[in-house]
Parts: structure tokens; sequence; C-alpha cells
């Protein structure tokens, strides 16, 4: 069995146990609002539902981005993945629309609390329970690099945060006896789901639309100089896009002029699966080969290059801002 097999055997592992633990999390939260009757934990419960759905479709979305490219999709199935935190996003901020309404519900009528110690003791079980499996989430999510997994351990964790901000709320009204403070928590709540909501949609569509990421670009580069040979002259239109775990890297590459094509092709493949190694980088890289033209003179280590026109002045380390720009003509 195949190192990338185990992978994704792991992640469907992961996403399957988000929603059993997602499912026991619901009926604890679920419980403390039947015991409680509080607007806050019932828009807590509210959450959890997101949480389930959202665990679910994240499964599906991790098991289509194991499949391999093929000819209908020849860059892969990964961008699933952002398809998928951009839908648990959407899904957020539906649950906070319901929130805020139940909220405005319970300061317009009011609420009639019922036994808030029990229903505050199981809902700081289930939110312990959330935390744990939010964390789980996401450092597996980034172990692993999957944006589906990664987003569910974001969303989940923001939930154990409103839990415990709900804890701190409805303590208050424990020792104060103030109603009014069970929806407003219950607000803040919706709120704060709203934000995490656009957060997601937001980073999963700009993925879709292949914006720039800057730390991959960053951390392609570094690789780059850190494998480097001396006859790797120069690099520029470096150009990166992530496809979910998968990079795709495009990089025009500068080599001596006088080499044969056979020999400066094997260089350049060598080179970029060296970075990928380096940078412990899942992808790809497409390589264009340029000959050196006899301007790099002023940067390539080739010391004793018979064709050399200048000597070297300057340091031959590639940098972000040539990288990325086109390269003379």
């Amino acid at each position: 069995m195949s190192a990338t097999h185990i992978e994704q055997r792991s992640r469907v592992r992961i996403a399957l146990l988000a929603i059993v633990a997602g499912i026991v999390i619901l009926g604890l939260k679920y419980l403390s609002y039947v015991l409680s009757g509080s607007v806050a934990l019932k828009s807590d419960a509210i959450e959890s539902i997101v949480n389930v759905v959202a665990a679910v479709f994240a499964l599906g979305a991790v098991i289509f981005s194991g499949k391999p490219a093929d000819k209908e999709h020849p860059y892969g199935h990964g961008k699933i993945e952002h398809f998928s935190a951009a839908f648990e996003g959407g899904l957020i901020s539906l649950a906070a629309v319901f929130i805020l309404l139940e909220a405005a519900k319970g300061l317009i009528y009011g609420v009639e609390l019922k036994d808030l110690g029990k229903g505050l003791a199981v809902n700081l079980l289930a939110g312990a329970l959330n935390g744990l499996l939010g964390w789980f989430l996401l450092t597996q999510g980034r172990k692993k690099r999957s944006k589906a997994l990664e987003a569910d351990g974001h969303h989940i964790l923001s939930d154990f945060w409103t839990t415990i901000g709900i804890a701190v709320g409805l303590l208050a009204v424990k020792l104060t006896g103030i109603k009014w403070f069970d929806p407003v928590m219950a607000a803040v709540v919706g709120l704060l789901l709203a934000r995490t909501g656009f957060r997601l949609v937001k980073e999963s569509s700009q993925a879709l639309l292949d914006v720039e990421d800057p730390d991959v670009l960053g951390k392609v580069l570094e690789a780059m100089n850190t494998v480097r040979t001396w006859d790797i002259i120069a690099v520029h239109e470096l150009r990166t896009f992530r496809s979910g775990r998968y990079t795709h890297v495009d990089v025009h590459i500068v080599v001596p002029e006088f080499y044969p094509v056979r020999l400066a092709h094997d260089l350049c493949e060598d080179f970029g699966k060296k970075a990928l190694e380096d940078g412990n980088i899942e992808g790809e890289v497409h390589t264009h080969v340029d000959p050196c033209g006899r301007i790099y003179c002023d940067r390539c280590p080739a010391e004793s290059c018979a064709i050399r026109v200048a000597p070297k002045t300057t340091d031959a380390t590639f940098n972000l801002e040539e990288a990325i720009a086109a390269g003379p003509a």
C-alpha cells in the first residue's frame, strides 16, 4: 500500500471521527437546553447541528479529493476541499441568522429558565469535548494538508470559545437573576458565528479563484534556494496555486546557454522535485528552461565559465521580487 493511500485512509478516518463526536456533542448540548430552557444553550445546540452537517460534507470532500487526476480533471479533485470549507462557512452564517432570531424572540417575549445549573454542567462537558475535537481536527488538517479538515477544526474551536462565553454569561444570570443576559449571550454567539462564517467563505473563495498564497510562495522559494546547484542561475515568473492539499508550481529556470537540451531538461526536472521534497510540499513543478544569454554573469557562480562577459558581483540568492517578475527578453 502506497504512502499516499495510507494518508488518504487516515484523512477519511479523521473525518468519520468528527461525525461521530459531533453527534455525541450535539446530544449533550440539546440535553443542556432541555434541562435549562436557556436560549443561549439552544443557540449552542443549533450550532452543533451545523457541526454535524459540515462534518458529513467534509467526509465527502476528503473522499472525493483523494481520487487521482483523470481526463476530465487533469489537475486532480483537490479543489472540492475548498468547496467544503465554503459550504461550511455558509452553514455557519445560516446558523448565525437562526440564533439571532432566537435571541430577538427571547429579548422581546422573555425566557423561562429551568434548572440552569445542570444545563450549564452538561454544556461545559460538551464544550470540553468540542475543544479537544477542534484542536485535533485543526492539527491533523494541517499535518495531512486537508483544507476541509482544517476548516472543520477552525469552526469547532470557535464553537468551543462560544460555549465558554455562554457559560460566563449564564453564570451571571444565575448569580444576578437578570434573565435578559441569556438572550444577549445568544446574540453574541450569533454575531461571532457570522464572523467565522464570513472568514471561511472569504478564504475558500480566494483559493477557488487561485489567489496567490504568500506563505506557499515563500515556502517554495526557500526550498529552491536550499537545493539549487551552481548551474541553476536564476528563476523568474514563479507562480503557485493550491488544489486542496496539492500545490502546482510554474517557474522559468535560467541555465547556462551552452547546455544541451537533454541536460538542461533533466537539471530543471530534478531541481523541481528536490524543491518539493525539501519543502515537504505535495504537488508538482512545471518548468520552462531559459538560456542565460550572458546577461546573468554578475550573479552566476560559475567563475570558470568560458563565455562569461562580466565578473560575479552580486548575491546569487533568489529573492521573491525577482522570482515572481517576468524575465528579461
